[in-house]
């Protein structure tokens, strides 16, 4: 996989996309009447984990590939 793709807008936004959705169903499940702990933990953390990620090829986006380039 090129650096390019893997900083590219597309997969920026999907690691994003893909946090939030884990996020929000970690949220929905917390609701039910006899949520799993730990299951929602997990899914918490993996929302968090992807988040990052997209953070994370932002910030290096912007560090290694400016506007213009």
């Amino acid at each position: 996989m090129s650096v390019r793709l893997l900083l590219s807008r597309e997969v920026i936004v999907g690691f994003a996309v893909l946090g939030g959705l884990a996020s929000l169903l970690a949220m929905v499940l917390q609701r039910r009447r006899k949520p799993d702990p730990l299951w929602i933990g997990r899914m918490n953390q993996a929302a968090y984990v992807l988040m990052g990620i997209s953070i994370a090829l932002f910030i290096g986006k912007g560090l290694f590939f400016p506007p213009g380039t």
